[in-house]
């Protein structure tokens, strides 16, 4: 394995997206505190959040748990400017970076990303020269690193990187479930991003926390070849098993997650082949099943006119594909809609669609999700 722009950073990220939350909705400072305290005990350095993630309560949030609390080259933090999320024109999209260095009081960010590329909005980032925005800093010295993070097409992945070669790593949403999803690409990406020379920060690794409790046929031959072994230690193994890793992100939302990351993690070893080769069986299972591969961002739901709680409808509804448990789902569901909208009250005007990094028919979705439920 050649060095690569990285190679040395603990293979373990925090993604600050999924904080624990108390019972008002507000994060719950004091076990993210306990979280953050874990974490660098075992050695992890790598934080990442984003402008929009919990409307700035996750920069926030990074500012007193971690931030306020340890020497500042003692860990390294990544934000993301968005610029098709929150802003208006270039102003206001640039403004995100010193909104972001104030929320976090970081005084510089080790690495800073270009928020979520897709087809329909990679452009934007051309449009109100951000790409020019972001190297003016690192000249400052208020950015040491940076890159993108990415949800489309290896065709388009290509272009921006022949574009822009100057960016030091690409984000990629990898994990073993999406390796030969021909949606999300994982492995088309993955190569073409190694092509370029470029290192790689991992997202989803557990698919939004759907691999932490995988299908039952995928449990027994993960509990067949390491007993005991946790779901999610699999997943996040297999993508940081791979050349080119920077770190895997892990957005974890309690103290027993960190716990668990922390104990294959911290001494981090990689996938054995009896091990690939469990994960191969795993990827048949997981291919054969129609689920819907939401992994909860939300991003779709901050325009919703109907204020319908699309990820909620959707974990409802895979209860029924993966699982089959029907009464279940339909009990999730009218939980999930009593004092919102309903699958059918979609107006079809597609802003979800449009914001889906998963580049998922949530339209169409929510109609068999209405016709199955019955709202």
């Amino acid at each position: 394995m050649e060095h690569y722009f990285g190679q040395e950073t603990p293979k373990l990220g925090f993604g600050l997206m999924r904080l624990p939350k108390e019972a008002s909705g507000k994060i719950d400072m004091e076990q993210t505190k306990k979280m953050v305290d874990l974490f660098m005990e075992a050695g992890q350095t790598y934080f990442d959040t984003a402008y929009v993630y919990d409307s700035g309560d996750s920069e926030r949030a990074a500012k007193e748990a971690l931030v306020d609390r340890y020497p500042r080259e003692s860990f390294t933090l990544a934000t993301k400017l968005c610029a098709w999320m929150g802003a208006h024109n270039e102003e206001t999209a640039k403004q995100q970076f010193y909104t972001s260095l104030e929320r976090t009081g970081a005084v510089y960010f080790d690495y800073y990303l270009l928020h979520a590329l897709k087809a329909d909005n990679y452009k934007i980032y051309d449009k109100y020269h951000i790409w020019d925005f972001v190297k003016e800093q690192k000249a400052k010295g208020l950015i040491k690193h940076w890159g993108f993070s990415f949800h489309a097409s290896p065709e388009i992945l290509d272009e921006i990187l022949t574009n822009h070669p100057d960016a030091e790593f690409v984000q990629l949403q990898l994990n073993y479930a999406d390796w030969e999803n021909q949606g999300v690409a994982a492995r088309a990406n993955y190569e073409v991003a190694r092509k370029h020379g470029k290192s790689i920060v991992v997202m989803e690794p557990v698919k939004g926390g759907v691999l932490a409790n995988p299908p039952q046929a995928v449990r027994e031959i993960f509990d067949n070849a390491n007993p005991g072994a946790s779901y999610a230690s699999w997943a996040i193994r297999y993508v940081a098993s791979l050349d080119g890793i920077i770190t895997v992100l892990s957005g974890m939302s309690d103290l027993a997650q960190m716990k668990d990351n922390l104990s294959y993690m911290k001494a981090f070893e990689a996938l054995n082949e009896t091990e690939q080769d469990a994960i191969r069986k795993a990827q048949e299972v997981i291919n054969g099943v129609k689920s819907i591969p939401c992994t909860g961002c939300h991003y779709c739901t901050d325009g919703c006119p109907k204020h319908i709680p699309i990820p909620e409808i959707f974990a409802a509804r895979n209860k029924q594909l993966v699982w089959g448990h029907l009464t279940e789902g339909k009990a999730t569901y009218e939980q999930a809609v009593i004092n919102a909208g309903a699958a059918g009250d979609c107006i079809a005007c597609g802003q979800c669609e449009r914001a889906c990094p998963q580049q998922i028919k949530v339209i169409d979705r929510l109609k068999d999700c209405a016709g199955t439920f019955g709202k």
